[in-house]
Formats: C-alpha cells, sequence, structure tokens
C-alpha cells in the first residue's frame, strides 16, 4: 500500500512513497535506469525485476531487517525521479560499514536504528541510485530523501557505492562522502599500446582496426596520432603485459588446477539449466555455513533471475572425473531495448562483468581463484567485454591483474553533534583512503611504461 502523496511547494512535484517495488510500475522503473547510461547498457542491480525478486523471495524484507520505502517523484503522471530506499534495522549485508557509529549512538543513549539505506540489498556494485531524468531532478530526490527521513524521526541517511552524477547531487544536497577501495579489471593494460604499435610518422592519419572487423577513426594529438586503447587478443597477450613476477604467480596458480584435474565449462543465460542453477546453490549455501552464517539471498530468488532477467548472469562450473564440483555466478550488463524490441546501445556500449557468488563441495588449491577471477577474465576478454568488477575488498585481487579504485558513499545525519564528529572523522578515515591508494598504485601489477610511451 503506498503512501498519501506529499505536494512539493517549490517544484510542483508530487513524491509518493511506496512500500514495496511491485507497487512501482516496472517500465517506468526501467525506462528511467536505461536514461542513467546513454551508451544504451542497465546496471543490472538497480533493474525492476532484480530489486522486486529480492523482496518477492523474502531475501531483502521485514522479516530480513530490509523493509523497502521506494521513492519516487513524479510531474503530473511522468516519473521524473526514483530510488530504492530500505529502512534498516541493522548494518549487515551493506558492505560501508558504520558499526562504530552505531555503538556511539548507543553509547549516548540515542538510537542509530531504524536507519535509512539507498542501495540495492547485499550488492557492493558501484551503480546509480537516484534514478533521474536530469540534474535537478536528481538534486530534488535528495532533498526530498532528507526531508521524509526528518519527518519519519530515522537517524540517518546512507546512499552506497554511487555512480558520480548521484555524487554531484549529494554533494549539492550538503551530504558527506564517504571512500572505499574495490578492485576493477579492464581489457587493456596501461602499457599495451606502446607495447604494441610503434607510433606513424609525424602528422600521418590512418584507419585504425580494432579485433572483429569495426574501423575506429584515428585521433590527432599534436602533430602525433594517439592510438586509443585496444583490448587483449587472448589470455597470453593479457598476461604479456604483467610483470614477470605476477604473470609466473598466475600459470603457476592456473597450472595447479589444471594438473588437479579439474576441468570448466560455462552457460550464459537461458542456456543455464535448473540442475546447474540447483547445484549452484548448494555451492552457494555451503560457502556461508562454512563461514557460521545462514545465506543472505535465499533459492527462491536466484529461480526468480533465471526466469526474469537470464541474460544478466554468466555460470562457470569445474567438474572432475565428469561430476560438478564447485561454481562462480557472474552478473553481466544487458543492452536496452526500444519498445519494438531495438537495441537501443550506442557503438560505445560498455559491457561489464561482475563478480558476484562462488562455492566449492571440494578444495582444491588455487580453485578459488580460477573459478572467481582466472576463467571470468579469459571469458571477457573472448567475448570482448571492457571491465571485471571483483566486489568488495580483496587486496589479493592486484595480484591478478585487479586494480583499486574509489567507490563513494553518502551520508547524513540527523543529529547535528554526531553530525560533526562523523564529518571530522571522514577527513581523517578520507586521507588514510587517499594514502592507501597511493601505496597500491606503487605495487602496479603491470609492466612499467617504456621510455617516452
Amino acid at each position: 500500500m503506498k503512501r498519501e502523496p506529499l505536494k512539493n511547494n517549490v517544484n510542483d512535484y508530487v513524491i509518493r512513497v511506496f512500500n514495496s517495488p511491485l507497487e512501482v510500475d516496472a517500465i517506468a522503473w526501467d525506462d528511467l535506469l536505461a536514461q542513467q547510461n546513454p551508451a544504451g547498457t542497465l546496471n543490472p542491480f538497480v533493474r525492476h525485476a532484480y530489486l522486486a525478486a529480492m523482496h518477492a523471495s523474502g531475501s531483502a524484507s521485514p522479516k530480513t531487517g530490509w523493509t523497502p520505502r521506494f521513492v519516487a517523484l513524479y510531474d503530473g503522471e511522468t516519473l521524473m525521479a526514483a530510488c530504492a530506499l530500505y529502512l534498516k534495522v541493522h548494518s549487515y549485508g551493506e558492505y560501508v560499514f558504520d558499526w562504530a557509529w552505531a555503538n556511539a549512538y548507543q553509547q549516548h543513549g540515542l538510537a542509530y536504528y531504524p536507519k535509512a539505506v539507498v542501495a540495492p540489498p547485499f550488492t557492493p556494485v558501484p551503480g546509480p541510485r537516484l534514478l533521474a531524468r536530469d540534474a535537478a531532478s536528481r538534486v530534488m530526490l535528495v532533498k526530498a530523501l532528507m526531508a521524509w527521513c526528518e519527518a519519519e524521526q530515522l537517524s540517518s541517511l546512507h546512499l552506497l557505492f554511487v555512480a558520480d552524477e548521484d555524487i554531484a547531487a549529494c554533494t549539492e544536497a550538503g551530504l558527506m562522502l564517504r571512500h572505499t577501495i574495490q578492485f576493477h579489471w579492464k581489457n587493456v593494460a596501461p602499457t599495451l599500446v606502446a607495447s604494441r604499435t610503434a607510433l606513424p610518422p609525424e602528422g600521418v592519419l590512418f584507419p585504425l582496426g580494432r579485433p572483429g572487423g569495426e574501423t575506429l577513426a584515428p585521433t590527432l594529438v599534436g602533430s602525433r596520432t594517439a592510438l586509443p586503447p585496444t583490448k587483449f587478443k587472448d589470455v597470453d597477450e593479457f598476461l604479456a603485459t604483467l610483470n614477470q613476477e605476477k604473470r609466473k604467480k598466475i600459470r603457476q596458480e592456473r597450472r595447479k588446477v589444471a594438473e588437479a584435474g579439474v576441468v570448466f565449462r560455462w552457460s550464459r543465460g537461458a542456456d543455464i539449466s535448473a540442475e546447474d542453477w540447483d547445484f549452484f546453490y548448494r555451492c552457494y549455501e555451503r560457502t556461508y555455513l562454512e563461514h557460521g552464517n545462514a545465506p543472505y539471498l535465499n533459492r527462491d530468488f536466484f529461480e526468480r533471475m533465471a526466469k526474469t532477467m537470464p541474460e544478466n548472469w554468466l555460470l562457470f562450473v569445474a567438474e572432475r572425473d565428469g561430476a560438478p564440483m564447485a561454481c562462480s555466478l557472474i552478473a553481466l550488463s544487458a543492452e536496452t531495448f526500444t519498445s519494438d524490441g531495438q537495441s537501443a546501445a550506442s557503438e560505445n556500449l560498455i559491457k561489464t562483468a561482475y563478480g558476484r557468488y562462488w562455492g566449492a563441495l571440494e578444495r582444491v588449491d588455487c580453485l578459488h581463484f580460477e573459478a572467481c577471477y582466472y576463467q571470468p577474465l579469459q571469458w571477457c576478454i573472448a567475448h570482448g567485454f571492457d571491465s571485471f568488477e571483483g566486489g568488495a575488498q580483496g587486496e589479493h585481487k592486484m595480484a591478478r591483474a585487479l586494480l583499486p579504485v574509489k567507490t563513494t558513499s553518502a551520508h547524513w545525519l540527523a543529529h547535528p553533534s554526531f553530525a560533526d564528529a562523523v564529518e571530522r572523522f571522514l577527513e581523517r578515515e578520507g586521507q588514510g583512503i587517499a594514502n592507501y591508494m597511493e601505496d597500491l598504485e606503487r605495487r602496479n601489477p603491470f609492466k612499467p611504461a617504456k621510455p617516452g610511451a
């Protein structure tokens, strides 16, 4: 049941708060999501089907501490902006840790929970959080969220792993920013152009080709032609761009898995069988149980993923002696389509893979690295994907050529004194993050650029 709409006296917008994603029009939501990326790709974790499956399956529900309050801003009947907001009574499943803030509130006799979180549940993946038709609507949505939280007497508002456009809106609205580090892989090495191609004579222009046959127009920088980044043509070329130590380590780890008799197969979308989904969940559940916790997501959630958005999933299954023994599930960005079924993707379509879940029934040395990194990277190279995001935390990922990336969240606290204290804390923490990034960048696993490159 949706709440009574609130009239905004300044812009004459109507703000509606829905108690379930199922009350929000799916077509209007996904159309708004598609407008966040002009290249024509949908972030899978903000799709209406993904959020609806979280709720309908009971994975993210009031019972599990995620009470949905989807906020939408309308101009007449037109959906101008919207976001997925949840009332939280704990901080599990967020991956931006504020337990210390909650403890400080408790020590001073104040209630930190419930709080408001704007993010897809259990999904530490950067992406759009404030879906909006324009920058003004996005800022208005942030201000509406703050006003609603005040009216509901909530302690705080947290937008997690936000996109650049969201950062700008949150900054304008006066929210505090917090940074964390993730590790992402790009399908091009920092030194690939220098190692593969010699620059032409000054002033010469010529068409450039990519694997697959498409032609790219060259660009002129000064009096020289600047070659655009080129994707790896195969795994060997990728490995050749790494320094000797990292290249040797990866080959040794892959060899251990192969010598243990483990082979991999992959399935995508509708080709993932019901039996493979069942096996995946068996592995996924076991991973959580081995660490003493119940899994965040239930089998019904993945059943809904298989039915409503299969194109967003890629499954790797490890087998030994013909029997499955481990697997990893990867999410994929998807193209957007017009109402007549035509692809809305531009020629600059950016395709991204996301490392999500894994599990194993048997222990094999280095199997985790093979299933969660090397197999997905090999697949991305073969299928022309631009990037692979490895998920939250994990400095060990750098040794697998995933480089550090700064991610951002935005925060508002209702209590003025605590807001001031958190702001001072974030300043100190931010400097620590900056120093950490510098240290990580000095440990870049790629070969150094050649002099003059």
